[in-house]
């Protein structure tokens, strides 16, 4: 069990650091265009705000990380960053759309969940 919850959380670590690239780096790119149905001009005047964005989600990665690394003693920092990460994902999903609920809270919810079975 303890096994399955590593990997979730590592997942949605990954899905952090995938969301970091692109906010910081392919937000004006026709990838990033693509995923979050950007025109360029819309990209280019908000390319500073979405970096800040990415860096967030960078720390986020960078807390479940941690966490893992702690190994058992990691829980409660497991606990917390993935509680910062439903939140987030809750709050993108009421304020920007609801896709954001599955793609980002739900996997961290699934994850905590685990965490917390352990």
């Amino acid at each position: 069990m303890n096994l399955v919850a590593n990997v979730l959380t590592a997942i949605v670590a990954l899905l952090h650091i995938y969301f970091l690239v692109l906010e910081m780096f392919l937000w004006d790119k026709p990838l990033g265009l693509k995923t979050f149905r950007l025109t360029p001009e819309f990209a280019a005047a908000s390319k500073t705000l979405a970096a800040n964005q990415g860096l967030y989600n960078g720390f986020l990665a960078a807390g479940l990380i941690w966490g893992l690394s702690l190994g058992g003693a990691g829980l409660s920092v497991k606990l917390f960053f993935l509680g910062c990460v439903v939140v987030a994902g809750v709050f993108g999903a009421v304020t920007v759309g609801k896709k954001i609920l599955f793609v980002q809270a739900l996997p961290a919810v699934v994850a905590t969940v685990f965490v917390l079975l352990v």
